[in-house]
């Protein structure tokens, strides 16, 4: 029933300002005659810009550009033909059936909020699941490794990718000076550089938790894992020159393929596969278990698959929900737990700490990010915070623990503690098996031909403008790869023209001649 009040004829679609005034004249300011000058007392105006100029928080660093949806992940409460209790004790994970509530946020990497979803990029995906045991947060992106594995090199991976601190515009120069610098970008790059570093949308790309993680089960007993999202939508990925005609037409395009897709009922869904290995440093292996540049071969690692996920609903309001959504890798349930990967170890403060800085000291009381659950803790204070977590009876005087005066008590351990042992000297070194280069040689026999041959034509482009330097290194990379990847990128930049700018996204077709093609195509106009 539509409320009045009689005094200001308020009703219930009445316009007010955050105080619960009712906005009288929202088109016009407080003036001294109606041609001005305003007046400092204009409350309502002041309030209104105020506020409009905070509208936006911090961008994010990386991943600025994202779209989200709601849904929920359904476990099979198997691993192969094993109940997954012997595995993992997560509630998540139990139950044949269970249905348990998710977030997602896709997104680029590189660019700012409003870049065009056609650049060469790799794209995350993050999933919150809101588990009855509170929240965990699965990170990662659409390709399974990632450029570098250890967590130190991050800002200057992201410094060397991000836009040219002088031209504000990004070079690929400074890309391949830092991947020709750190040989255990060279997988990644293949892969970059190839069809699967432009998906052709969202619902369409793979997605994957890119560190090792570990599995605890009721007796304390771990094991790695290794986590990776199948579309069953099926795999799309585009050519750089389909990238660039679909970007003429709509820069957001994967968003509203995404946002569409859902509004019509066409759900999107995800099978969740999981690879495992018995916890240790593997020996047998010529490489690292938790080195993230490397892939964990499926023959001998064969991939189980444990649930699925189905997005179901739209965000009602992109800010409130995508933009102020919140993902960490060290939000981890009972039965979860971290492996020693050092990218794992270094993203899980970066991650926590930069949602403080960006969304405030109490980001996990918004909607989005609150557990859907109850919440007790000692925390409070802190910007924008608009509640305390007291639990039902709780001396609400006693905001620490250990307490006899009715404070909040520890909780009783659910199955036998973790307790992984550890031994050795403190130092500053890189893993022993690094082989940077196997695994980028079978990724690109792997390739289908156009794959390679688009993969070829990217690079070839790109580095052409590079210095001979970093081009010699990039050569000897790819054929310590393999031996036709490295004669023919030897071959395509001996013959490749060399008068082209660096200035450019990656891979991006002629973008350096725009400037002057703008000058030559536009239309003369006379003042006014």
């Amino acid at each position: 029933m539509t409320q009045q009040n009689d005094a200001t004829h308020e009703q219930d679609m009445t316009l007010t300002n955050r105080q619960g005034h009712p906005i009288t004249n929202n088109q016009n300011l407080r003036t001294v005659g109606n041609r001005g000058p305003a007046t400092l007392e204009n409350y309502d105006f002041l309030e209104k810009m105020s506020h409009f100029d905070r509208e936006r928080v911090p961008e994010r660093v990386v991943h600025a550009r994202g779209a989200g949806a709601h849904g929920y992940f359904e476990t099979y409460g198997v691993v192969g033909n094993e109940p997954i209790s012997k595995y993992t004790r997560a509630k998540v994970f139990q139950d044949k059936g269970k249905k348990t509530p998710v977030f997602v946020r896709f997104s680029t990497v590189i660019h700012g909020g409003h870049s065009p979803e056609t650049l060469r990029d790799p794209r995350g995906f993050a999933v919150k699941f809101y588990t009855e045991d509170g929240n965990w947060d699965l990170v990662g992106n659409n390709l399974k490794i990632f450029f570098i594995r250890d967590a130190l090199k991050f800002p200057d991976m992201i410094h060397a990718f991000k836009p040219d601190p002088i031209t504000n515009i990004q070079n690929v120069e400074r890309f391949f000076d830092f991947c020709a610098s750190s040989p255990e970008t060279f997988h990644m790059v293949t892969f970059v550089y190839s069809p699967w570093g432009i998906p052709a949308n969202y619902r369409m790309m793979q997605g994957s938790g890119v560190n090792t993680y570990k599995w605890v089960n009721s007796e304390g007993k771990a094991v790695l894992v290794k986590y990776h999202w199948e579309p069953l939508q099926g795999i799309k990925n585009l050519t750089q020159k389909e990238a660039e005609e679909i970007q003429q037409k709509n820069f957001n395009h994967a968003t509203q393929d995404l946002y569409d897709a859902i509004e019509r009922g066409d759900f999107p869904e995800w099978e969740l596969h999981v690879q495992i290995m018995e916890d240790g440093s593997h020996p047998e292996l010529d490489f690292d278990p938790l080195d993230d540049t490397k892939l964990w071969p499926n023959d001998q690692f064969p991939w189980y698959p444990v649930g699925k996920m189905v997005l179901n609903k739209n965000p009602e309001d992109y800010f409130a929900e995508v933009e102020q959504a919140t993902f960490g890798t060290g939000v981890l349930v009972d039965g979860l737990d971290f492996s020693d990967d050092k990218m794992l170890q270094g993203r899980t403060f970066s991650y926590s700490d930069t949602q403080r800085h960006r969304v405030g000291a109490n980001y996990l009381q918004l909607p989005i990010n609150a557990p859907k659950k109850r919440v007790a803790t000692n925390q409070h204070g802190g910007q924008m915070m608009y509640k305390r977590d007291l639990a039902p009876g709780q001396n609400p005087h006693i905001n620490y623990e250990p307490s006899m005066l009715n404070g909040l008590k520890e909780a009783t351990q659910a199955g036998k503690e973790y307790t992984p042992y550890i031994e050795g000297n403190l130092v500053r070194e890189s893993i022993d098996r690094q082989s940077n280069t196997k695994q980028a040689g079978e990724t690109y026999r792997n390739f289908e031909q156009w794959e390679r041959e688009e993969l070829l034509k990217n690079l070839i482009r790109d580095l052409s403008v590079c210095h001979e330097d970093i081009q010699n290194v990039m050569i000897a990379l790819a054929q310590e790869a393999d031996e036709e990847y490295g004669r023919l990128l030897k071959e395509g930049l001996h013959n490749a023209k060399k008068d082209s700018s660096a200035s450019k996204p990656l891979g991006n077709i002629n973008g350096d001649q725009a400037p002057q093609d703008a000058m030559n195509k536009g239309h003369d106009a006379e003042p006014y």
